[in-house]
Parts: C-alpha cells; sequence; structure tokens
C-alpha cells in the first residue's frame, strides 16, 4: 500500500511543475493561456465562487499599439472565507479578493500564478489564523492544478 501511494504521488507530482518564489505560487499549465484561464473560470464559476472579472491585458496593450505576451487575470473570491481573513487583518482587503494571472513566459511556457496565502500572512501580520490561510492555500491549489493539468 505505502509502494502505491508512493508511486501515485511521485506521478501526480511530475505531471504538472510547481513554484514559489516572491509570494507567487506558479503552476506551469499544459494548456494554452486562453485554455487555462478557461478552465480556471470555468472551475471557479462550478465551485460556487464568484466571478468578479476576467482581464485581457494582452487584448488591452493591443488597443493602445503595444506589444505584450498572453497574459490574464481571473479576479473571484467567496466571501465566506475572504471575510474571515479581514476579520483577521482587516488590510488585506487590499489584496482580496483573490486573483490568478496566466501567463506565456518569454521560453513559451505557460503559468497559472497567486499570490501566496502565506505570503499575504506576512505582509500583512496576521496572527491566529492559521487555520483560513490553510483553507484558502488548500483550496487555491486545488484549483490551480485542475485547471493546468490534463
Amino acid at each position: 500500500m505505502k509502494k502505491i501511494i508512493s508511486l501515485s504521488i511521485i506521478v501526480l507530482s511530475a505531471s504538472f511543475s510547481v513554484f514559489a518564489s516572491d509570494g507567487l505560487v506558479k503552476y506551469e499549465s499544459h494548456y494554452s493561456v486562453k485554455e487555462t484561464a478557461d478552465r480556471f473560470e470555468n472551475i471557479v464559476k462550478s465551485k460556487g465562487f464568484t466571478l468578479f472579472a476576467r482581464i485581457n491585458h494582452q487584448n488591452n496593450a493591443r488597443g493602445v499599439n503595444l506589444e505584450l505576451r498572453p497574459t490574464e487575470v481571473i479576479i473571484f473570491g467567496n466571501p465566506n472565507v475572504g471575510t474571515y481573513l479581514m476579520q483577521c487583518a482587516q488590510n488585506v482587503a487590499i489584496d482580496l479578493p483573490q486573483k490568478v494571472m496566466v501567463s506565456k513566459d518569454i521560453n513559451n511556457k505557460v503559468w497559472l500564478s497567486y499570490n501566496n496565502p502565506s505570503y499575504l500572512m506576512k505582509r500583512h501580520k496576521i496572527k491566529g489564523c492559521d487555520e483560513i490561510i490553510n483553507k484558502i492555500s488548500g483550496a487555491l491549489g486545488k484549483l490551480s492544478k485542475a485547471a493546468v493539468t490534463k
């Protein structure tokens, strides 16, 4: 049984790349920027989150005759979770609702990125809310993995 679990973890880990740096968590996607953003949006809606906005920065750049690699930001949230976090530290409201960015890098890799909740905890000096931070981290990880993996 232990071997099966270990093998499952290895296979799952190999199916996507995740990096955490500079307060961001980044998942490499197997899809285009548009497909990844579409998948994330659909998953968020199906889970009952509120979708506030989807911003296509590449299209906005084109509108002023500038170039930008594909970059989209999805703004979404759940007041049943975010409110508890704001009760812990009201200043965290500046970083809410939650956002994910889906972008193509210079090497043509597509990434889904978001602010690491642990970074927000440090940034806003949030104390005594580890449970809600862990809940947010888990939800963001699950949503992201579902959007980027085949």
